[in-house]
C-alpha cells in the first residue's frame, strides 16, 4: 500500500504540468460528496460539476421534507465546496442530450456519474392509472417545488388517503398531510402546495406495509414525529403485534428501540380520547392487488399476507386467498424510486433501476456513486461514504498522461447547441431572489419553480 502511495505521488510530480479534468454528472449529495473527496485528495484536480436543473443540491432541495430544515444544513459544506477554486458548477446541462457521454469521457481524464434516481416504481396492479393514484416521488416533488412536477394534480378535497409503503419518503408525505397548516407556513414548502393543503379534507392516512412491525423500513426519527403530531391519534392494530414482544429481547438496538417505541404508543393508545381531528392509521401485512374506482380511485384492495422464512429481519411476505378493502380518495405509491439511464453508453440493468457497476467502477475512468450506484437505499449519510469511497478508488486509479481540455471542449460543444450555461455565481443570484421572496412571506425562501424564470434571473 505504502508502495503504490509512493508511485502515485511519483506519477503526479512527474506529470505536474498535467491538470488531473474530472467531470462529475449530478449536483446532489452524491456528486458534491464525491467532489469533496478527489479536491481533498487530488489538490491540483479540476472539477467540473453538471446538472440537468439550473440550481444544485438535488434531493437535499428537492427530497427532504420542508419541515426537516436541520438536514439541509448539508447545503452549507456543499456550499464550500462549490466556491473552491478548482470546483465549478454548470447548471441547464442535459447530459445524454446538450451532451453526450462519449464526448465527456473524450474531454475528462475521468467522469462520475452521481444523477441519482429519478423514477419511482410502479406496483403494476390494475387501477394504478387511476385519477389520484399518485407517485410518491411526485408528491415530494410537488411541495418541494420540483419544476417537472409544479403541475401536478391531486384533489385532497378526499376524506382518506392510503399510503402503499412504509419508508421514510412514505413517513414525510403521511406528516405533511396530518400536520396542521400553521406548522408548515413557515418552511420552505412550495406556496401553491401550501395553499392547496390548507384546503385539504384528508382526516385520515392509512400507512400500508407489506410485512410486519419486525420488518418495518422507516426509522425511530420519522415515526416519533408522526405519532407525536399534534392532534392526530395514531390507530394501531393490536393484531398486527403478536408476539412481537416475545423477540425483543434478541433484537438489534435501533430495531429494539423502534419496536418498543411502536408497543409504547400501542399500549397509550387506548387512553387517548378519540377527539383529535387527524388519525394515523398504520397497517401491517398487506400488499396492495387493485385500486377501485370509476374514474377516480375509491378503494384499495390489499392481500392480507403471511411471513415466510428463518430470518426474522429477511422475513418475506407470502399473498394468502384473503383480502382487505380500505376506502381511500387518494393513494400515494411510495415503494421505491429507481434510476435511468440518460446516455445509451451507460451500462445499465435496466431491472434493478440502476447502473451496471463493481463496487462504484464502471470502466477506466468511468465511475458511478449514489443511488445511481447502490440503488436508492440510505440516508445522506451513507450516501456520502458510498460517494467517499468511490472517489477514492478514481484518485488511486487515475492516470493522467497527457492534458485533456476538460470543460474547454464542452463549453464549445454547448455553445453551438445554444444552451444556455448556468454557473454557481448565477445560482446565487437566483438563490438571492428567493431567499428575498421568503422574506416577505415570512419563510426562510420562495422556491422558483418555473427553469425559464430560473434562466432570466441567472442571466441578468
Amino acid at each position: 500500500m505504502r508502495s503504490s502511495k509512493l508511485y502515485n505521488h511519483i506519477r503526479h510530480f512527474s506529470s505536474q504540468q498535467i491538470v488531473p479534468q474530472i467531470c462529475i454528472i449530478g449536483a446532489g449529495p452524491a456528486g458534491f460528496y464525491a467532489t469533496q473527496q478527489i479536491i481533498k485528495t487530488l489538490k491540483d484536480a479540476r472539477v467540473d460539476i453538471l446538472d440537468r436543473l439550473p440550481v444544485p443540491f438535488g434531493l437535499v432541495r428537492f427530497g427532504v421534507a420542508p419541515d426537516h430544515p436541520e438536514v439541509k444544513n448539508v447545503i452549507h459544506t456543499f456550499h464550500k465546496t462549490a466556491k473552491n477554486p478548482n470546483v465549478n458548477f454548470f447548471g441547464n446541462v442535459n447530459v445524454g442530450r446538450d451532451v453526450t457521454i462519449n464526448q465527456l469521457r473524450k474531454a475528462y481524464h475521468a467522469v462520475v456519474l452521481a444523477y441519482g434516481a429519478e423514477q419511482d416504481r410502479e406496483l403494476h396492479i390494475p387501477g394504478e392509472n387511476l385519477k389520484n393514484v399518485i407517485s410518491g416521488r411526485q408528491f415530494v416533488g410537488w411541495y418541494n417545488g420540483l419544476p417537472n412536477e409544479k403541475d401536478l394534480k391531486i384533489d385532497l378535497s378526499v376524506d382518506e388517503a392510503a399510503i402503499c409503503g412504509q419508508g421514510n419518503v412514505a413517513m414525510d408525505i403521511a406528516r405533511i398531510l396530518l400536520t396542521p397548516i400553521d406548522k408548515l407556513k413557515n418552511t420552505d414548502i412550495t406556496n401553491y402546495a401550501l395553499e392547496t393543503l390548507s384546503r385539504s379534507k384528508v382526516r385520515k392516512v392509512w400507512l400500508i406495509g407489506r410485512r410486519g412491525p419486525l420488518q418495518a423500513a422507516f426509522t425511530i426519527k420519522e415515526l416519533r414525529e408522526l405519532i407525536k403530531l399534534e392532534d392526530c391519534e395514531t390507530q394501531w392494530r393490536t393484531s398486527d403485534f403478536d408476539q412481537v414482544r416475545d423477540y425483543i429481547p434478541n433484537l438489534a438496538r435501533p430495531r429494539k428501540r423502534l419496536t418498543e417505541l411502536m408497543l409504547k404508543s400501542l399500549d397509550e393508545f387506548p387512553t387517548i380520547k378519540s377527539e383529535c381531528k387527524n388519525v394515523l392509521a398504520p397497517v401491517f401485512f398487506r400488499s396492495p392487488v387493485e385500486f377501485q374506482g370509476a374514474d377516480v380511485v375509491e378503494n384499495l384492495r390489499s392481500s392480507i399476507n403471511e411471513l415466510v422464512g428463518n430470518n426474522i429481519a429477511e422475513l418475506t411476505a407470502k399473498s394468502t386467498d384473503k383480502y382487505e378493502d380500505i376506502k381511500c380518495g387518494l393513494a400515494l405509491r411510495c415503494i421505491g424510486y429507481k434510476s435511468v439511464q440518460v446516455d445509451p453508453n451507460i451500462p445499465f440493468d435496466s431491472k434493478n433501476g440502476r447502473v451496471k457497476a463493481q463496487f462504484g467502477k464502471i470502466d477506466e475512468n468511468f465511475y458511478a456513486a449514489g443511488w445511481l450506484a447502490t440503488g436508492p437505499v440510505g440516508v445522506i449519510l451513507s450516501t456520502m461514504t458510498n460517494a467517499f469511497e468511490v472517489s477514492k478508488l478514481l484518485c488511486t486509479e487515475l492516470k493522467c498522461e497527457k492534458s485533456k481540455p476538460g470543460w474547454k471542449e464542452v463549453s464549445s460543444l454547448l455553445n453551438q447547441k445554444g444552451v444556455q450555461i448556468v454557473t454557481y455565481n448565477d445560482w446565487e443570484k437566483i438563490d438571492q431572489v428567493e431567499q428575498q421572496r421568503g422574506k416577505a412571506a415570512e419563510k426562510p425562501r420562495e422556491k422558483i419553480v418555473d427553469i425559464s424564470e430560473m434562466l432570466e434571473i441567472a442571466a441578468k
